[in-house]
């Protein structure tokens, strides 16, 4: 039988499904978390490692290195042995400002993309002993004492500090900023007032609500999950911020590999039982597979070397 170009040209696009079928963990794979165990992206791993394990056939674990805003873990992942066993966790939009920030341990380019997975509105917060009751009464105090009122985060470049440098940006002020190691450190320190706000993401918030009260929400509409809480742009502010949550694996993953990591995720994030466990913990799931995800990322990251040029926010 004759082999015609047009037979030579298909065999491609009939090997990569097989290749994908075809390779299989041969140990456990390892989900590298930037942040301490308790906070929404350890939680985020912890739960996707579930709904992994049987779609994979071997455990999944999650490993917590935190440090630097999140750099520690993925420049962990960057430098890991590319042989499909090790998964990062990202965090938007400190995937993209953290190289822009500092001489960061990682790049976009040192990762390929699994998926997005979870998005959480970023919020704005005090402790429920505060006298503060709503967000104006939070940016007059700031105002009349300036760098008087400490904001929580877990660390330069985050979603929250970002989120409470664009605040300061665009309201005039300045907020007196503190980082910490990750999200239940930062509600701890504000339950006893030590701090007197934060910018905590929303979900886990809700999840977590003795304490504190929240003031606003960072979404482009009010959530779903709190439809009583106004958005920034609803009082006045052009601010928006939420933390995007996703899987990367470094760049060099043979690609049956990264393809059958790249499914397990799909199918986790297709499942409703998945949908409803997020749901849970007052979350969206954002299901953006594979390269669509990070070309977004790309043309983000213009964006915010731009907006580095004209205001960088290190040491804000």
């Amino acid at each position: 039988m004759t082999t015609t170009r047009r037979a030579l040209l298909a065999l491609p696009l009939l090997a990569a499904p097989a290749l994908a079928q075809g390779w299989r963990p041969e140990r456990p794979i390892e989900i590298v978390v930037g942040f301490v165990a308790g906070g929404a992206t350890d939680l985020d791993a912890r739960l996707l490692a579930r709904f992994l394990e049987p779609r994979l056939g071997v455990p999944v674990v999650v490993q917590n290195r935190p440090g630097a805003g999140g750099e520690v873990a993925l420049a962990a992942v960057a430098r890991a042995r590319p042989d499909g066993h090790v998964i990062g966790t990202t965090n938007m939009p400190g995937l993209l400002t953290i190289p822009i920030e500092r001489q960061a341990q990682f790049k976009l380019d040192d990762f390929a993309p699994v998926a997005n997975v979870i998005t959480d509105p970023s919020a704005v917060s005090v402790p429920t002993a505060s006298p503060v009751r709503d967000f104006a009464g939070l940016l007059e105090r700031a105002r009349r004492e300036p760098e008087s009122v400490s904001f929580g985060t877990p660390g330069i470049g985050t979603d929250d500090h970002l989120l409470m440098f664009l605040l300061q940006r665009a309201a005039g002020l300045r907020f007196n900023h503190v980082g910490f190691a990750g999200d239940p450190q930062i509600r701890t320190a504000m339950m006893a007032g030590q701090i007197q706000a934060s910018g905590l993401n929303l979900g886990y918030l809700l999840a977590n609500p003795e304490g504190v009260r929240l003031l606003a929400q960072a979404g482009p509409r009010r959530s779903r999950f709190a439809p009583d809480l106004p958005t920034l742009r609803e009082q006045g502010l052009a601010v928006e911020m939420a933390s995007e949550r996703g899987l990367v694996m470094p760049a060099a993953t043979p690609a049956p590999a990264l393809a059958r990591i790249r499914d397990a995720v799909a199918e986790t994030m297709a499942d409703p039982e998945f949908a409803r466990a997020v749901e849970q913990r007052f979350c969206e799931v954002k299901n953006e597979v594979g390269e669509p995800w990070f070309a977004r990322l790309r043309e983000e990251e213009r964006g915010w070397r731009r907006f580095w040029s004209e205001t960088p926010w290190r040491q804000g």
